[in-house]
């Protein structure tokens, strides 16, 4: 059972931990803050043209790319997300997702920009490699 406690001093006791938990933002930050803007109409068609090859499609009410992945059962489908969840972290770049025991769909865009960016072109490409060594 889980149960949930909360305590007014728990701000207090976070507070001096908050250099742990939060990564640093000098590091790579100026890759990652051209990686999040908008594509350009010409890298767009480029990029997309690759992703679609693979079985990603366009959302249609969003600017955001969509995949449906199977796996043979739901260790496999959790290894992947896994596997997923620890390059997400490394890029700051985290995808909309939803698994029921062996399937797994996800959903790319860059909130910061509010569409289609380098990044989620960088991470559909991972998800790819990964999906494909499973």
């Amino acid at each position: 059972m889980f149960t949930l406690r909360t305590s007014s001093l728990w701000p207090r006791r976070l507070s001096g931990l908050s250099s742990l938990l939060l990564p640093p933002t000098s590091r790579n930050s100026s890759k990652m803050a051209s990686d999040s803007h908008w594509l350009s109409a010409a890298d767009r068609e480029q990029l997309l043209m690759e992703l679609r090859a693979t079985g990603w499609v366009e959302v249609e009410d969003r600017d955001a790319i969509y995949k449906e992945l199977h796996f043979k059962t739901f260790n496999q489908a959790f290894g992947f997300m896994s596997r997923v969840a620890l390059q997400a972290e490394k890029m700051n770049h985290h995808p909309e997702w939803f698994n029921v025991y062996n399937k797994v769909q996800i959903t790319l865009t860059t909130h910061d920009c509010g569409g289609l960016s380098k990044r989620d072109v960088k991470m559909a490409k991972f998800i790819d490699k990964i999906a494909l060594n499973m």
